[in-house]
């Protein structure tokens, strides 16, 4: 099979890639070669490649400076998506598009369905939710949408490189006690998504993210406690619990955006991992990726 991959350089992008089955021809341009905010582009390397699927990872995520750069988010997030599903319609080919929790406000106290109402807070919430519906009103039946959250991986950045930084810098950490989500291992995402590559009996939104419920503070604490176990720290830090309102940024976030993947776990026959278990996979990868000597000249600061 033939497949189309926007945003090889991203986080998911990277384990797809990393992960592919041989099986599968992937063309992956940069982002230079291709921008989806350029229609006549787009067209271009669909009609010279003819792709049977393409798999949309291409995003704008840098959720506080959406708020100011809000043009920008809606012309990757919202009118790119248009740009290739145009393309794609011409030569029917599948599109697998990759969205977010961030669509949701947060007002849940259960899990979020599939189907449950889209309500977004933020600039990149919103850019998100159009990208979504345009998908869903003219091309739903050769499209699945997987919304997931709280993405990291070996690569890029991300919140566990950032806090494996700050306990090597500080001695204690403030991190939000009262944003309630699920950590999720780009690995496993790039896992799903290559099976259901293979089915092309599903269409519509469908959930993934790791399995558990954790909190911003909840996940700090377990990457300093797992960044411990595989060598990549040397020492413990302080790591204090505050709230939303004492740490503001420009974009408000959801307090609750947990994501229910009953329908896709019964789609793949099975659970997704525990994120506790997911992270300290990771980090045992990372220090082999890195080692862990040089690995803290490789930590960023994420965008979300």
């Amino acid at each position: 099979m033939k497949i189309l991959l926007t945003g090889r350089n991203g986080q998911l992008g990277q384990e797809l890639l990393a992960i592919r089955p041989a099986d599968m021809e992937v063309i992956a341009p940069t982002r230079q070669v291709l921008d989806i905010r350029d229609p006549d582009r787009i067209r271009s390397i669909i009609k010279e490649h003819s792709p049977e699927l393409i798999i949309n990872c291409a995003a704008y995520t840098k959720v506080d400076l959406a708020e100011a750069e809000r043009e920008a988010a809606f012309e990757i997030n919202h009118e790119g998506v248009h740009n290739i599903l145009i393309a794609a319609r011409d030569t029917g080919a599948r599109f697998i598009h990759i969205s977010t929790d961030f669509v949701f406000d947060g007002r849940n106290s259960t899990p979020y369905l599939p189907d449950s109402p889209v309500n977004p807070l933020s600039i990149y919430g919103k850019s998100k939710s159009l990208g979504e519906q345009v998908l869903l009103d003219d091309y739903v039946d050769k499209t699945i949408i997987i919304r997931t959250s709280w993405l990291y991986s070996s690569h890029g950045q991300n919140f566990v490189k950032s806090i494996l930084r700050l306990c090597r810098k500080q001695d204690s950490l403030n991190v939000v006690s009262d944003q309630v989500g699920t950590p999720t291992w780009a690995r496993g995402l790039a896992s799903v998504i290559w099976h259901f590559v293979r089915h092309d009996c599903v269409n519509g939104v469908i959930h993934w993210s790791d399995s558990g419920v954790a909190s911003w503070y909840d996940f700090a604490c377990a990457i300093m406690e797992e960044g411990l176990s595989a060598g990549l720290l040397d020492k413990a830090v302080t790591i204090n619990p505050i709230h939303t309102c004492d740490y503001p940024t420009a974009a408000p976030r959801p307090a609750y955006s947990v994501l229910d993947k009953t329908a896709t776990w019964k789609l793949l026959g099975h659970r997704g991992n525990h994120w506790r278990h997911a992270l300290g996979n990771m980090l045992h990868e990372y220090k082999a990726l890195t080692g862990s000597e040089n690995a803290q000249s490789l930590y960023a600061v994420p965008d979300r």
